[in-house]
Parts: structure tokens; sequence; C-alpha cells
């Protein structure tokens, strides 16, 4: 099958939500003036090292990047197995100014480096200063581009003096309402490891 996405695809379900996958997911914790806002996003992902930098994409202008716009500053906590039924009642549309911490019985934590709320109790917390949000193609959407000055790691997820993802099972996105946990982990070296 070949379709061009101006033209549509035929199928029930679009398939370009399941083909990039699994995507982690980025549960983002933001603070304004109107209150703190929680919310996940499947579009997510560190893009650079040094200095070390993630980005997560919001299709249409939600409290998230309006927060975002007027502080400066989000954190980004990593959604473990144990969190998957909290992380999607976040997700619920609720009224504009709502806080999904309270709302949804979701323990908060303040961040170090930023005046921004994150997950307590997650497997680890990026804080992150926004170097830039990108407006892409089409109607609302937007990338947010953050430098993480600040790193938590829970203590039992490091083994061995690495942050090792079989302590907590990360949940990624598979697309459509599809999640995965990744529970196996290997060790693959590059030609020039040896």
């Amino acid at each position: 099958m070949f379709y061009r996405p101006k033209d549509g695809h035929g199928l029930p379900h679009n398939p370009f939500n399941a083909i990039v996958s699994p995507r982690p997911i980025g549960w983002i914790g933001t603070r304004s003036a109107r209150g703190d806002n929680l919310a996940p996003y499947s579009f997510f992902n560190a893009v650079a090292y040094t200095p070390p930098q993630v980005m997560f994409a919001s299709t249409g202008i939600k409290d998230s990047v309006t927060n975002i716009q007027e502080t400066g500053v989000f954190s980004a906590s990593i959604v473990e197995a144990a969190m998957l039924g909290a992380m999607s009642e976040t997700s619920a549309y609720l009224p504009h100014g709502t806080d999904e911490f309270t709302a949804c019985g979701v323990a908060k934590v303040e961040c170090t480096t930023i005046d921004c709320p994150a997950v307590a109790g997650a497997p680890a917390i990026l804080e992150c200063q926004v170097v830039e949000i990108v407006t892409l193609r089409g109607t609302g959407n937007l990338l947010v581009i953050g430098e993480v000055t600040g790193v938590h790691l829970r203590d039992d997820c490091l083994r061995d003096g690495r942050f090792d993802i079989t302590t907590y099972q990360p949940v990624a996105r598979m697309g459509y309402r599809d999640y995965t946990i990744v529970r196996d982990q290997f060790e693959k070296l590059r030609p020039d490891d040896k």
C-alpha cells in the first residue's frame, strides 16, 4: 500500500499514528499564574547530549504550551508501568486552569533548578529551561525544545552505576490508544566498542 497523506489513506484509522513506535511519554509539568498543570505527550524524546536537551510536540495550543510561553520552564517526568492509570487520567480535557495533579490524585514535588512542579516518585524527572518553541506546519502544532538544567533519578532505578529500565518498566505509546510496557533490555555493542 502507498498513500500520500494529503490524499488520505482510506483506512478506518490513520496508520501514521502507529508507524513511529514505541514513543516514550513525557509527563509534562508546568506552572503559571493560573496554577499548575500536568499532561502526557507521546511526541517526546531526547534530542542532544551536550548540553542535554529534550523536546515535545503539542498538537493544538494547550495549557502546557501556554504556561511554558509564560514562564519559559517545564518538567518532564518519566512514566513507569505503575503510573499508567494516573498518566491516562491526566490526558482528559479538563477546564482551562485545572490542576491535573490535584484533580487526578497525582502527588507533586517541586523542582530544584526551576519554579515548576513534577510528578513525585517518578523514576526520573528532567527540569527544563526552554530553548525554543517552533511553529510546525498545520494548525496549532508546536515543538518545544528544552535544555535540561536538573535531573532527578529515583535511587531504586540505579543499578551497577546505570539507570536501569528493568527496575521501573517505562510506558511507551504504540499509536492509536495502544501502549506497551518495556520489560526486556539487552546490550548490543557497536563495532567500535570491541
